[in-house]
């Protein structure tokens, strides 16, 4: 559904127990909440409230290995039955293909997604757009204010993967963090969050320690948080850092761990580490990735492993890992461990069992 002007959808913050509206203007130096407004140029955002739509939607699709079923209601945001997952990491760990290749797989299984990135690279969704380098959600709003329409930042991928890439500001001006907001708003009022969806990704740069990128967690946007890692000291030193903000917003929310993905180092004793510092977390290693030069031959192509090879081995490893987090139900606070403890793992697990 597309607006005059674009409109985040109502806030409302409970301050002394009385629940209270705000506005967001972007001209402004903050909106009503104290809030730092996103630099986009001269493109205003205004949060109106726009009441309650609902439809009725499809049956779930279920596709190769699907559990989802039963009807969906809109109320012009993200509905319930739509799973909201975000994928976070260390930065080079590989999240973004790691993201777009599960994505692939589950697209291939028949469910629809919607892949929002969350990296000032927009590289998020490069491979299931075969190389397409899409203008972002903050450049289309510097050079063509606010009154656009969703089909100038949404565009259909591999399977009809729908992708978007929120950008970031200028060099050295501006939070990239902030201009997740802004996106997320934007395509929220411009009704991209449609009731046929079955998933949302989002593809997230770095560390939490920024509040900006934390937004997906932060906002209740995203509510099933995966871990992107390897058996390299900085890597957990990364997902035990993520882990600490999930348990921070855990508390007051829906956001929870689904589990630690091992994007393969072929460090030693890589797995049977991963398995100790998930446990440790208190949650699982949902998925080990073996490392294969296919991946690198397939994005030199411009594409996906399941889309360049499909009856590839790594085709499949990410096959099994797309129905290992359309399957699982294992959702946790994550339990994160101090400096010192993650160095002991490290040692015992990966250093002094390989010696041994």
């Amino acid at each position: 559904m597309l607006h005059e002007k674009p409109t985040v959808p109502n806030r409302e913050l409970d301050k002394g127990g009385q629940r209270e509206t705000g506005s967001w203007d972007l001209r402004s130096s903050r909106n009503d909440y104290g809030d730092d407004p996103v630099n986009v140029g001269s493109s205003v955002i205004t949060a109106r409230g726009k009441g309650n739509m609902k439809n009725t939607g499809s049956p779930g699709k279920t596709g190769d290995f699907g559990n989802l079923s039963g009807k969906k209601k809109w109320n012009g945001g993200i509905k319930e039955m739509t799973r909201q997952v975000a994928i976070y990491g260390k930065g080079g760990i590989g999240k973004s293909t790691t993201t777009q290749n599960t994505v692939a797989a589950l697209a291939e299984a028949g469910k629809k997604i919607m892949v929002v990135g969350c990296d000032p690279k927009a590289d998020s969704t490069r491979l299931l757009l075969h190389g397409l380098c899409q203008k972002t959600v903050l450049d289309t709003l510097r050079d063509e204010g606010d009154d656009i329409e969703l089909d100038a930042i949404l565009k259909p991928g591999f399977k009809n993967t729908m992708c978007v890439e929120s950008g970031g500001p200028e060099p050295g001006v501006g939070c990239a963090g902030r201009g997740i907001i802004t996106s997320i708003n934007l395509l929220e009022s411009l009704g991209a969050y449609t009731p046929d969806l079955d998933y949302v990704f989002y593809d997230v740069l770095g560390d939490v320690v920024c509040g900006g990128f934390a937004m997906p967690i932060r906002e209740g946007k995203a509510q099933e948080i995966y871990i992107v890692a390897s058996g390299e000291l900085m890597a957990l030193y990364a997902a035990n850092n993520i882990s600490k903000g999930i348990q921070k917003y855990a508390k007051n929310g829906k956001v929870r761990l689904g589990g630690i993905i091992c994007n393969s180092r072929k460090v030693d004793n890589e797995r049977p580490l991963l398995e100790a510092f998930a446990k440790e977390l208190g949650s699982q290693l949902i998925y080990f990735v073996p490392r294969d030069n296919l991946v690198q031959r397939a994005e030199i192509n411009k594409k996906t492993v399941v889309d360049f090879d499909p009856e590839s081995g790594q085709a499949k490893e990410y096959r099994s890992l797309a129905e290992a987090i359309d399957n699982n139900k294992m959702f946790v606070i994550p339990t994160p461990m101090t400096q010192d403890r993650l160095e002991e793992l490290m040692m015992q697990h990966g250093f002094l069992d390989a010696i041994a």
